[in-house]
């Protein structure tokens, strides 16, 4: 998609992730916490996992990529992420996919798409990520992992994390 145009947010599937979430943060500032290196690192991935800003890499532009590793933070093993975008709109919408999780064991889908909507919501953002399709395991640990994303995100957010 090369013209700038922002799509309507679809009706989910159960094969995907929705989520509609509200933060209390400007729309430019949200926006920044989705693509600078150094905000990413601070939020992204479940409770479970840390993100080293090494691995962290964004490049904003159509065809570019936004990635990084989750590292557990018991076992110390990686767990890659990288999305190839397809859509970049500032500071309104991000699109891209990525393989399908089970596309090593066979699964019936060999690409996930994500796309986050951000929108000002008076002095709030309200922001809407759609993702899938997804097999049933991976959705539900894509979902929940999302929201504790989310609440690691709030908690920056709200000056209550390191």
């Amino acid at each position: 998609m090369s013209d700038n145009t922002i799509p309507d947010v679809p009706v989910a599937a159960d094969t995907d992730v929705f989520i509609t979430r509200a933060f209390a943060a400007p729309r430019e500032v949200v926006w920044q916490f989705f693509t600078k290196p150094e905000f990413l690192a601070r939020w992204f991935g479940p409770a479970s996992v840390h993100v080293d800003l090494s691995t962290v890499r964004v490049n904003l532009r159509e065809g570019g990529v936004w990635g990084l590793d989750m590292v557990d933070n018991e076992s110390g093993e990686h767990y890659p992420m990288l999305v190839h975008l397809t859509v970049v709109i500032p500071p309104e919408y991000l699109e891209g996919y990525h393989p399908s999780p089970a596309v090593a064991q066979g699964g019936p889908f060999d690409r996930v798409v994500l796309r986050i909507w951000l929108h000002d919501h008076g002095d709030k953002t309200r922001m809407t990520l759609h993702q899938g399709p997804f097999e049933p395991q991976f959705r539900d640990m894509t979902r929940d992992g999302w929201l504790e994303s989310f609440d690691k995100m709030d908690a920056v957010i709200e000056g209550d994390a390191a």
